[in-house]
């Protein structure tokens, strides 16, 4: 690939004059449209720009916007990206730059492009060259999602090993989220087997939530657990032991009536938004982390509902299946994604005041699904994905 990029001493004399930090790029930038659901974060992450804090800054200058704006459907956007005719001969040449590992990483970040269908031809025969913003506009700056905010936060809930969160950046920063992991107290929930130890629902969901509710704080967002465990934190074992220890939000005990519980748990939710509200919030979501039960011989990818009226419910489940159908798509290309998003009339869905969203992770009973959440780094994952899924939708 150097010799793609290569130019001769000659040129190299000439460009020395005119160094990075005077570079000046041509005024065209593409525009591009938004889709369903799209939030500054998401768009940039299709585009392979979200990691740099300059990139964000760039667009909402590019675009006259505010940080606190949303996207609106049907407009058309400008990247932080400016656009080159190739001269044929180098990318060094062609925007009159003189470093070589700037060069190759531009390089790299169009072969991407092309790679996953954004540019249809490469730049090298007859298509464009892209150069992102964060390759010149940033001052030594790596790669985060946004500008960090340097400090940390200590939540107890996440145990000895993870109760320090360290604030990364403030993206997510007056987006509230609601989330609540199924069963718990009185109620287990679904039940499975692996290598003879009895396999809890609740245990595993809560370990989930856990683990995106950290995600979640380390970028500024505000999140309400609605079930509480005192005293078992983010675990990273194979084997949860099952307990009936969890309480809802200000340590009430959880009823043992399921309706009674599910009115608990809609109240504590709809009590919060209206305070959320009151203080200023106006991005709000709810998810409820569930592990399914089917026949053993059954495989299911994770899915998600929604309430068959909620529009913004909907969008919000169909943003993070598309997160999941990426990932599987690069973790597991040899089997295609079957994950659905559907409308159900559940109570917890439809008698809370923010949107939300039922995720079922797997099935318990089936041993190959029970690996997605039996493995630790995997309920990392899981809530890795979430989070990106969550940290791209702009209710």
């Amino acid at each position: 690939m150097r010799s793609q990029i290569w130019i001769t001493p000659l040129l190299a004399l000439l460009f020395w004059a005119f160094p990075t930090e005077g570079w000046t790029a041509p005024s065209t930038h593409p525009q591009v449209s938004v889709k369903a659901g799209d939030g500054v974060i998401r768009l940039l992450q299709r585009y392979n720009l979200h990691q740099y804090p300059c990139n964000y800054d760039k667009f909402h200058e590019l675009n006259s916007m505010s940080p606190q704006q949303n996207l609106h459907r049907g407009r058309r956007y400008k990247l932080p990206v400016t656009v080159w005719e190739y001269d044929g001969t180098s990318i060094r040449s062609t925007i009159g730059i003189d470093d070589w590992d700037q060069a190759v990483a531009i390089q790299k970040y169009n072969e991407r492009l092309v790679s996953s269908g954004i540019l249809g031809k490469d730049y090298r025969a007859g298509g464009e060259l892209w150069v992102p913003h964060h390759l010149f506009g940033c001052e030594d700056e790596g790669p985060r999602a946004v500008t960090a905010a340097s400090r940390t936060i200590n939540f107890p809930l996440f145990g000895p090993q993870y109760a320090d969160v360290a604030v990364k950046s403030n993206m997510l920063q007056g987006k509230v989220y609601y989330l609540k992991s199924g069963h718990g107290g009185p109620d287990p929930g679904a039940m499975g087997n692996y290598n003879g130890h009895t396999i809890c629902e609740d245990e595993y969901c809560y370990d989930v939530t856990l683990r995106l509710a950290r995600r979640l704080k380390e970028h500024g967002a505000t999140v309400h657990l609605i079930v509480k465990d005192p005293y078992d934190g983010i675990r990273d074992d194979k084997i949860l032991l099952c307990d009936n220890d969890e309480v809802h939000h200000g340590n009430r005990r959880i009823p043992s009536n399921q309706l009674a519980r599910l009115r608990d748990r809609a109240r504590i939710v709809n009590q919060l938004y209206k305070q959320e509200r009151n203080n200023g919030a106006t991005e709000h979501l709810k998810l409820s982390i569930h592990i399914d039960s089917r026949p053993p011989n059954q495989r299911q990818d994770v899915f998600f509902y929604h309430y068959n009226h909620s529009r913004q419910g909907r969008q919000a489940a169909q943003q993070l299946q598309t997160v999941f159908r990426e990932k599987y798509n690069q973790h597991r290309p040899s089997r295609p994604y079957r994950g659905t998003v559907s409308g159900r009339n559940l109570y917890i869905l439809r008698t809370t005041t923010p949107p939300a969203v039922m995720i079922e992770l797997a099935n318990i009973r089936n041993q190959n699904d029970l690996m997605r959440v039996i493995l630790p780094s995997n309920r990392q994952a899981l809530a890795d994905w979430i989070f990106e899924g969550l940290a791209g939708f702009s209710p």
